[in-house]
């Protein structure tokens, strides 16, 4: 959320994310496959967080040369690590609702939302260190009426974003900031490698026997036969918007609505908002999914984005509304709590044979919404990509209806069980 904020110089912040994801739809078709059959779930996501240090690491010394290969490098661990949290999660759930004689669908959307509660936490950890330690070198600037013309929905493009709300933090602040996220990640690598035990599941096992070495074309196969699941097409839409609107959050309103208006001090404020709507509404919503059904919760967010979308559109940022800047990103943070969790769960559930291959596609496609997102954050003024990003969200709700619609109609009253296939519990959830 930093990146197009700290290095808004020729677009260098944007890029950098816009390689990212690219490098991650390239590991989505390859990697995760792979490293989960040969490493195990525990490995591939202890060796895979390791790419993320490298991307802090090259935050010391940001430039072309440095951002742009730790980039491609997170990137690339990005995909086996999403997928192997997913399949660690899944097959957790499958087992325990198992044993307990519980429906595997309720049990796994709990999981996913308690993840998606820690998760997101991170954003308010992260977002407070950064914005205590960026207001001890900010100085109030007096914004004029002009600069402030140029802030929301149609900015001026001019390329910089927080000349008029706070000077640059220095080296030493950003070294300093540098130095705490980089010590976080090592942290978090020895606590997986020490603590976290590894999982295993029959599924798994008789893969191992019957493919013990995938090549790089059958893993690349795998991913793309999935494709033609008719849900998993129909689900594109919707998997791509979740990038699209992370992107627009993390990209767009930390820069041209937060940065122009208040200074570049402010955004972690901000975020930290959203971060701890989404991370509460993640756990409730995980719980609450199996009295309400998803449909119902699907709704909520879509009703909630497009409200935040039009509203965007119509509000000129002045800092005196200090609170506005924060009702967006609390929104905005219960809206995507719902498709994390929900759209996770929905994969889990939907394609609980096809694990892999299933969250592979996830971040392939969620990652093409970011890619896109970030490709034309440069390029495009603010009201166009909120256009876009309404577009995208009404095909999302239909082409998701479709599959919600092809569940009911293939297994109309099937009992729930939860030795076989979960696919049939969907039809039960369909008339909640």
């Amino acid at each position: 959320s930093m990146q197009s904020s700290l290095h808004s110089e020729e677009g260098l912040g944007v890029a950098s994310l816009s390689v990212l994801y690219a490098a991650l739809i390239l590991s989505s078709m390859f990697l995760p496959p792979i490293l989960i059959k040969k490493l195990g779930c525990k490995w591939t996501i202890a060796g895979s967080m390791c790419c993320y240090i490298a991307f802090s690491l090259g935050n010391f010394y940001a430039s072309w040369y440095t951002l742009i290969p730790t980039s491609v490098i997170l990137g690339l661990g990005g995909a086996p690590l999403w997928s192997a949290k997913c399949t660690y999660l899944t097959i957790a759930g499958s087992s325990y609702a198992q044993k307990a004689g519980k429906n595997a669908k309720d049990i796994i959307n709990q999981y996913f939302g308690v993840f998606f509660l820690i998760f997101q936490s991170s954003g308010i950890w992260g977002n407070l260190i950064s914005s205590l330690i960026f207001s001890q070198g900010s100085k109030k600037v007096e914004i004029s009426e002009e600069s402030l013309a140029c802030c929301g929905a149609y900015d001026c493009m001019t390329g910089t974003t927080n000349s008029t709300g706070s000077a640059q933090p220095s080296n030493s602040l950003i070294y300093t900031l540098l130095g705490i996220y980089t010590a976080s990640g090592v942290l978090a690598v020895l606590l997986i490698v020490i603590f976290l035990d590894q999982i295993k599941s029959d599924q798994a096992e008789t893969e191992k026997e019957t493919l013990k070495t995938p090549t790089f074309w059958s893993t690349f196969l795998a991913t793309f036969q999935h494709l033609k699941d008719k849900r998993q097409c129909l689900l594109i839409p919707l998997t791509m918007y979740s990038g699209f609107e992370q992107g627009f959050l993390s990209g767009d309103y930390t820069k041209t609505y937060v940065s122009c208006a208040l200074g570049i001090h402010y955004v972690g404020y901000v975020m930290i908002c959203f971060s701890a709507v989404n991370s509460l509404c993640s756990l409730l919503f995980g719980k609450i999914s199996q009295f309400t059904g998803r449909k119902f919760l699907f709704a909520l967010a879509t009703v909630t984005n497009t409200t935040c979308i039009i509203a965007l559109l119509l509000w000129k940022p002045q800092p005196k509304q200090l609170a506005v800047f924060f009702v967006f990103p609390a929104l905005w943070g219960l809206s995507d709590a719902i498709w994390q969790t929900q759209t996770n769960g929905l994969y889990g559930i939907l394609f609980e044979k096809h694990k892999e291959a299933a969250f592979a596609n996830y971040r392939l496609w969620e990652s093409l919404g970011f890619v896109i997102a970030f490709g034309y954050s440069t390029k495009l003024q603010v009201y166009i990509k909120l256009y876009i990003l309404l577009s995208v969200l009404v095909l999302s709700m239909v082409t998701y209806g479709a599959v919600e619609y092809i569940e009911a109609k293939s297994s109309p009253g099937t009992p729930t069980t939860t030795k076989k296939e979960n696919v049939a519990p969907l039809a039960q959830e369909t008339h909640m």
